[in-house]
This record gives C-alpha cells, structure tokens and sequence, in this order.
C-alpha cells in the first residue's frame, strides 16, 4: 500500500519556540537580568495564536510609526525589522537569544528580537536603537556610549544601548552592582564592559538632573 500521505499544516507559535529548545529567549534567562524571563516574555505576547499558512501582511508600530510589512508565520522580529523595514540598527549575531545584539524594547521591555515571531508583535508598540533619539539628537544613554566609549567593534553596542535605557527607564539611579546584573544578558566579545558600566552611570545622572 502507498504510504499515507500527510496534510501540510500550518505553524503555531507554540511549536516554533517548542523547536527551538530550551534556549528559547537565551541569556534572558539570567537571574536578574534586564531582558524578560521566559515567564514574562509570554506574558507579554498574550495567549498563543491561531495556526497560520503562507504570507502574511500585517502592520508593525516601530518607533511610533505604523509599518506594513509582509511577513512568513516563521519570520522573527529581527528579521522583519532589519531585512524588510531595513533598520538595520539593530544587530543579527547569534540568532539563538545567547548573546543580546537583538534587544529591543516591546511595549518598554527588553526583548530579544530574534526570538520573538513577527506576527507576535502586532498590536505592540516597538522601539529599536534608532528610535531612542528624538528630534536627531542622540537620548542620554546613546550620547554617554560615545561619550565615555563604551563600544569597540559595535556589533553589540546596539543591544546594550536599548538594554541600558530599559534599565535606566525601570530603575533610574542603580548601583554598579545593579547595572552589571542588569546587563548580564548581553554580551560583549570585545570586552568593553568597564566603559559600558560608566557610560550607563553617566546617563543615569544625567537622565536624574532632567537631561
């Protein structure tokens, strides 16, 4: 007899996280880190949707501004906002939410957007790096990076910056202690955590004294 054939089916976001193991938000999973537990994150995208096929066209409010854009049931975040809306800001380095290049902010959390489905995001007010300066002027957390250098080769810089103003936003005068803890969901190969630890401190007098 012929092998009985299988009904293509749809995706759920339940299965694509399933699949992707239990390093579903990676680093996020860090005690204490400023980027969402896994509780949290679900949290945050509300009950699991309903299985969908094929191209979807949806909107994406990025940085205040609503943006159609068309996008796969398996297309992340990360690569709706740098391959179809073209900020590339925001950094693709692991692609497994170990290390934090991709952090954004969802309806203010620090989230790791190459482990959050696009679809997901509707409805979702999202803020990448570019969206953190107002006017062209760069927000007081950018303009400490430059300041005091907290970058090297800056593939992770992005990242860190949005991660330090969830920070900053949630706890506006923190210890150093606290900033470490803080930011232990992003990595910097290059080592520059010491001027990245005073760049935030900076911004946090800065942010204090109403700058």
């Amino acid at each position: 007899m012929p092998a009985e054939k299988k009904k293509p089916r749809g995706m759920s976001r339940r299965e694509f996280l399933k699949g992707v193991g239990s390093g579903v938000i990676g680093a996020a999973a860090l005690s204490g880190s400023g980027l969402l537990s896994r509780e949290a994150q679900a949290e945050l995208l509300g009950p699991p949707a309903e299985s969908v096929a094929g191209p979807q066209t949806i909107q994406l409010k990025i940085n205040g501004k609503l943006r159609s854009v068309e996008v796969e049931p398996r297309t992340t975040l990360l690569s709706a906002i740098r391959n179809r809306l073209d900020l590339t800001g925001t950094k693709e380095v692991c692609d497994r939410g170990q290390c934090g290049a991709c952090t954004v902010l969802v309806e203010g959390k620090a989230v790791l957007s190459c482990m959050m489905l696009a679809l997901d995001a509707r409805e979702k007010d999202i803020t990448t790096v570019e969206g953190l300066s107002e006017g062209g002027e760069l927000s007081p957390v950018q303009q400490a990076f430059v300041e005091k250098d907290g970058l090297m080769c800056g593939f992770c810089t992005p990242g860190l910056v949005v991660a330090s103003a969830a920070l900053l936003a949630e706890n506006p005068d923190p210890t150093l202690e606290e900033i470490k803890v803080g930011l232990s969901g992003n990595l910097c190969r290059c080592g520059t955590y010491p001027k990245v630890f005073e760049a935030v401190q900076q911004a946090a007098k800065t942010m204090r004294k109403g700058g």
